[in-house]
């Protein structure tokens, strides 16, 4: 029997049991009814990072992920393997027109009071900087200095696999269905092939599919999954010092190596079976391309060379990630619903949940905890895209 069970092991449940495994010396169970993780956001996920949030916990969370990343080589080395994500910190760029200007300055004075590397530049100094930009229709953009970019994401998801196991973790294959309880614990959780799997604590972290856990202990965790598309672009043109750049339309680009990457916000109506292959190609033609076009006149010329949709996680209250202990049990726990932003700060969650089921303190997930839905309180991140 281990000391601990994990259901999900995509990027989420790998880093917390990599850490339980290296920092607390826990022997633990992944259990992945996927282990291909062909569907898994961790598989698909844009893997971008940044502080330009609008709650502190969530600056604070990527701001201890992105130190780790910087050092995951000597992090998640194994004897045969020093891991290489091809972290790079161009920036997020945000913009906005005269409607969007006071939202944006709100937003970076929180910023700017949790430390984070920040400015805000005028049109005349966007232009300055990002002569490819058209700003005509804009009145403020921000955009951070450091401390945002993007990097390998299935990298990062097998480096802390590989890591665990090198630890002794056990990744089995097998689709959790429900649980065994006695009192406030969970005793071990059932199979659909019948087994039972016992442990000593118990934690859920099976991202987009987590709401039924959930529910068969009797506890609501509001997650549904957000289909996103995002589409490979190839074009002549050359963007300079390119950052991930967000238009206020809400749609986004960033550079790819000599490719850009493009996309908008999650689809709403999309549910967990919705098949992936379904690629909105009309969201393309339509819409996206007129609007980089606009605010980039050089990628009128450009053509989709490919594209993919993954499933943003989606905590439907409050937009942000539930992690810490299930309200009524004494040893069951998630980290789920982390709404688009669970890859890039899964080294802080994960380090944080092993010390949590531990027996320690957690302050970097304190605010996460679930019991906030049960006490009313919602944690509202409006910087969700």
């Amino acid at each position: 029997m281990s000391d601990v069970i994990l259901v999900g092991g995509g990027v989420m449940g790998a880093a917390t049991a990599c850490f339980l495994a290296r920092d607390h010396a826990a022997s633990v169970t992944v259990v992945e009814r996927d282990p291909s993780y062909a569907q898994a956001s961790s598989s698909l996920s844009l893997s971008s990072i940044r502080q330009q949030f609008s709650q502190p916990v969530n600056i604070a969370l990527s701001r201890w992920s992105i130190a780790f990343l910087r050092r995951v080589a000597d992090e998640l080395a194994t004897d045969d393997d020093r891991p290489a994500l091809g972290l790079v910190e161009p920036g997020y760029l945000y913009l906005a027109t005269a409607a969007g200007e006071p939202g944006l300055r709100d937003l970076h004075a929180v910023q700017r009071a949790e430390g984070v590397d920040v400015a805000l530049l005028s049109p005349a100094e966007l232009s300055a900087r990002f002569p490819w930009l058209a700003t005509d229709d804009l009145a403020l953009g921000s955009l951070g200095l450091s401390g945002e970019g993007w990097f390998d994401g299935p990298a990062l998801h097998r480096a802390f696999r590989r890591k665990a196991q090198a630890l002794g973790v056990r990744f089995l294959t097998g689709d959790v269905v429900g649980f065994d309880t006695r009192a406030d614990r969970v005793t071990a959780v059932r199979c659909a092939d019948g087994r039972l799997i016992g442990g000593g604590a118990f934690v859920i972290t099976a991202g987009a599919w987590s709401a039924p856990l959930g529910a068969a202990l009797g506890v609501t965790l509001p997650v549904t999954a957000r289909k996103r598309d995002v589409f490979v672009l190839e074009t002549p043109a050359a963007l300079p010092g390119c950052p991930l750049v967000i238009d206020p339309s809400g749609f986004w680009f960033r550079p790819e190596g000599a490719l850009i990457l493009a996309g908008g916000p999650p689809r709403g109506e999309d549910a967990c079976d919705a098949p992936l292959h379904d690629i909105d190609r009309g969201l393309f033609e339509d819409l996206l391309w007129p609007t980089l076009a606009a605010r980039v006149p050089a990628l009128e010329a450009l053509r989709v060379r490919s594209a993919w949709a993954g499933y943003y996680e989606m905590n439907d209250v409050d937009h942000n990630g539930l992690a810490g202990a299930l309200p009524g049990y004494a040893n069951a726990y998630t980290a789920c619903g982390f709404s688009g932003h669970g890859m890039q700060q899964s080294p802080a969650v994960g380090y944080s949940m092993a010390r949590l089921i531990a027996g320690g303190d957690a302050p970097l997930i304190a605010a996460l905890a679930p019991q906030r839905l049960l006490d009313g309180h919602r944690l509202v991140e409006a910087n969700v895209i």
